[in-house]
């Protein structure tokens, strides 16, 4: 009972890694067909809404605090970074590359957390210790990997036809177009995890907590999608991937996953529970490979490595450096301190 104590955000973790690669698959194959991306949101986030409201109700009724427009305005913000313009930009970078080269910048997210939280006093860096050394070398490694996948496309790993032309993109994929919105969606997602951190002490509710986020979301990409889009008709989808990928992503991928992420956070903070984004890359990347038949090249192949290895250097010294902090505590009370007590 203990080892599982120990371990449940880890298991939790790779399991919600798993699940968002299938949304990504899922989400890359109905964005080829031609489905709106803010659509996809509006969908997926009034899914997640009606799902997790009843469950958020009767869990938590009894130990949800009070309600409060500072804690509203915090949800709504979470919703507008974490959830509609990191989707939207995800989604429009999903279009124009592809779902392995799409996770490489989600990988990114770590390191942008960790780089984003030290002007905060979220995270602290002692050089003193090779702890603190190792989470500077490993962030520097991550980003000279994102510089690589970004700058350098290089040869195809696999023998494959090539592809038609697409009248949607001019003929060909617009990576540097979508490389710049996966910049962004990464920054907007590692955003979200700081603001998470905060919403996490304010209303330690993940069900409600997610619920509030979901709901504000489905208002924010349905006036978007209003806004751009003027054709009701348009509103309708029918096919049956359509159905599946967006009932999916609602109550998988935008519900119990947003839930898991945010009870990680709270339990283990925000660099942690980012720093399982790679997954995402290796699950998809098989996804890709044998379903998608998508195009792998060198760059991809030398970028991602370089953003994996650094992001677990950085989480080998944030790991070392909690354990150097619990050596060091002070113990006052031994009544009401206990040995497994989390820094």
């Amino acid at each position: 009972m203990a080892c599982f104590e120990q371990w449940k955000q880890v298991i939790a973790m790779v399991g919600t890694s798993f699940c968002l690669a299938i949304v990504n698959i899922l989400l890359k194959k109905v964005l080829n067909e031609g489905l709106d991306h803010l659509l996809i949101i509006f969908y997926r986030q009034i899914i997640s809404t009606i799902f997790l409201s009843p469950i958020a109700y009767f869990l938590e009724r009894k130990s949800r605090p009070k309600t409060t427009v500072a804690i509203l305005c915090d949800h709504f913000l979470s919703a507008l970074i974490g959830v509609t313009l990191t989707q939207y930009l995800f989604l429009l970078g999903l279009k124009f590359t592809s779902a392995t080269f799409t996770c490489a910048f989600i990988n990114m997210v770590p390191v942008n957390t960790f780089i984003m939280a030290l002007p905060f006093g979220l995270e602290k860096v002692n050089l003193k210790h090779k702890s603190g050394r190792a989470k500077v070398f490993g962030a520097v490694v991550s980003v000279g990997g994102a510089l690589l996948l970004t700058l350098y496309k290089g040869i195809p790993i696999r023998d494959l036809p090539t592809p038609l032309e697409d009248p949607k993109t001019g003929g060909t994929k617009r990576w540097g177009t979508g490389t710049l919105l996966l910049t962004g969606g990464s920054i907007m997602w590692s955003s979200w995890f700081l603001i998470q951190a905060k919403i996490g002490k304010t209303y330690p509710c993940q069900y409600s907590s997610t619920a509030i986020i979901s709901f504000f979301s489905t208002i924010q990409s349905a006036i978007l999608y209003i806004a751009i889009h003027r054709n009701i008709s348009a509103w309708l989808i029918k096919g049956n991937l359509e159905i599946l990928t967006v009932l999916f992503s609602g109550i998988v991928g935008s519900g119990l996953c947003y839930v898991v992420m945010s009870w990680c956070v709270k339990e283990r903070g925000p660099v942690f529970t980012s720093a399982f984004s790679p997954l995402i890359q290796i699950f998809v990347a098989a996804f890709d490979i044998t379903f998608l038949h998508e195009q792998i090249h060198l760059g991809s192949v030398l970028g991602s490595i370089l953003v994996v290895v650094g992001m677990y250097i950085l989480l080998w010294g944030k790991i070392n450096e909690a354990a150097l902090c619990n050596a060091i505590k002070p113990v006052t009370d031994p009544a009401t301190t206990t040995a497994a007590e989390e820094i």
